[in-house]
């Protein structure tokens, strides 16, 4: 393909997601759901050529940057407190998942090497960081059940790729130990938190130097891949090099950041992980096309391996549930012996934590990076891809009905012990305190009189609104629905003096702004 074509290609393929976004939107349906619908629809469009995704090249362009999303989105706080838990998710639940399918498919399959079916199991237990973020941003979920399954997608890349590589060395040189893997993995483990830890602190000693907001956004950007890149280089894990950079940053943007910085750098930020995060699910479906060929046709495929595909996703389904519940079990049961902090999650925060296991990108990159050669590559392959539709268009779907069964409820000690406006009341009297101690001249005299009148005003306003806010509720969003009119209607002037030339450019962008300002405060106060 020449590399015009390629452009051609993808500009063709964002506006398609474009549409197929819409299309979801319009019809209820997850994005996911559509964009990988239509990335297998377009995959036999008649004159299009065949995609072949470079596997590698998809983790590392990929990866990064949405396992930085994931960290940098999620609570460090509520991350500690349940860190427990995440690692049984990340760890234990891969491990135990890989395990159990490696013996079914060895059932299915007995001529099948063992190394092979640990390999399958590595490649499809892992749920996925991406498809994990694309189905959870459409339902609300309690605090605990949403931080255990950001948690779980943020690390248990880790533990797929380890087992994953040990099963295809194992498949070459006929010998497998446990011991050496379970040390491999700590080794990479570790090592990738030390350099996550090391390229964060960088990262924030070098952006308080910077000074220029583009500049700072660019660095930002690249952290994702520096980290990953450093750490594969190194021979430790990227995945967690990744995620360690990811809340090290998060945690000191609020300090390293201006308010210009923060506000233009979440706009690109938002813009390009949406293109990446539909572009994954949308070259998802434009693999089929391959996976189909190299089965012998869709008609093939399905005869002669979609009994053994379905037996392997149910089984992926299982040992979900089998881990999740067992584990809530020993929680339940270690309550009486003093060990009250983990608190258990109960049958309905069990069934959707289970019910949430995802699959994507990191499935599809380790199933297409398997030697030519590999015994059972083209099951495995066809496999994996099923795995990645059936979760998706399944579980992916139906989630949100499984998650208004189960009638969950917050536990109160996950609860904030403030809420927004008891947080906005604290605010505003710590302003107000330094308003009143600088409104006075040395002297004692008042110099500054309307400013602090102004934020007496304030603060007495939302104390009082956080007191009664319930009563006030109504009242704000009609004040806010007249504020949204006022902006238009200024905007509306705006353009009108621009246009009949009153005005010059750089006098439109900087009211258009305020404007803009404006308008976000006014619509951020009605939510």
């Amino acid at each position: 393909m020449e590399p015009t074509q390629l452009f051609e290609l993808v500009v063709a393929m964002f506006l398609a997601i474009i549409a197929l976004h819409y299309a979801a939107h319009r019809l209820g349906l997850p994005p996911s759901v559509a964009l990988l619908a239509g990335g297998a629809l377009l995959a036999f469009v008649p004159g299009l050529p065949a995609i072949t995704v470079d596997p590698g090249l998809v983790l590392v362009i990929f990866l990064p940057p949405l396992l930085m999303d994931g960290a940098w989105a999620i609570a460090l706080v509520r991350l500690r407190r349940h860190m427990i838990g995440i690692a049984s998710l990340a760890v234990g639940a891969v491990f135990f998942t890989c395990a159990v399918v490696a013996v079914v498919t060895h059932f299915l399959f007995p001529s099948l090497p063992w190394a092979a079916c640990a390999a399958l199991g590595a490649i499809v237990s892992p749920p996925d960081a991406v498809s994990a973020r694309a189905v959870l941003e459409r339902v609300k979920l309690p605090r605990r059940l949403q931080i255990l399954l950001e948690g779980e997608s943020l690390l248990n890349d880790a533990s797929g790729l380890v087992l994953f590589r040990f099963a295809v060395a194992a498949a070459a040189t006929g010998s497998f130990s446990a011991v050496e893997a379970a040390a491999s993995f700590l080794v990479l483990a570790l090592g990738g938190a030390v350099v996550g830890v090391v390229v964060g602190t960088a990262w924030v000693k070098f952006v308080r130097r910077l000074g220029d907001e583009y500049l700072i956004i660019a660095a930002t950007v690249l952290l994702a891949w520096i980290s990953y890149l450093l750490g594969e280089l190194l021979h430790v894990s990227g995945v967690i090099a990744t995620a360690t950079t990811g809340l090290i940053a998060s945690w000191h943007q609020h300090t390293v950041f201006s308010a210009a910085t923060r506000m233009r750098g979440t706009s690109f930020w938002t813009v390009m992980i949406f293109l990446m995060e539909a572009s994954v699910f949308t070259l998802i479906g434009l693999s089929l096309r391959d996976v189909v060929e190299r089965g012998g046709g869709l008609t093939t495929v399905i005869a002669t391996m979609g009994l053994p595909m379905l037996a392997i996703l149910l089984t992926l389904v299982i040992a979900r549930f089998a881990w999740v519940f067992a584990s809530d079990l020993v929680i339940r049961l270690c309550a009486p012996l003093g060990f009250e902090r983990a608190q258990p999650l109960g049958a309905g925060g069990a069934t959707v934590l289970s019910w949430a296991g995802v699959r994507g990108v990191v499935t599809l990159a380790l199933a297409l990076s398997l030697p030519e050669e590999f015994p059972g590559r083209d099951f495995i392959l066809a496999t994996s891809f099923a795995v990645i539709v059936g979760t998706v268009l399944v579980q992916g779907t139906s989630l949100g009905r499984i998650i208004a069964w189960a009638r969950l409820v917050e536990p109160e000690t996950e609860r904030a012990r403030l809420t927004m406006s008891q947080a906005e009341a604290a605010m505003a009297q710590a302003q107000l305190g330094t308003i009143q101690n600088l409104a006075y001249d040395p002297e004692g005299n008042l110099i500054h009189p309307q400013l602090l009148e102004r934020y007496q005003r304030r603060a007495t306003a939302i104390v009082d609104y956080a007191a009664r806010t319930e009563h006030y509720i109504p009242v704000l969003h009609a004040h806010f629905d007249v504020v949204l009119e006022a902006v238009a209607t200024g905007r509306r002037e705006l353009i009108r003096l621009h246009r009949a030339g009153d005005i010059d450019d750089e006098t439109l962008q900087e009211l258009e702004r305020d404007l803009d300002l404006e308008e976000l405060s006014a619509i951020s106060a009605k939510a």
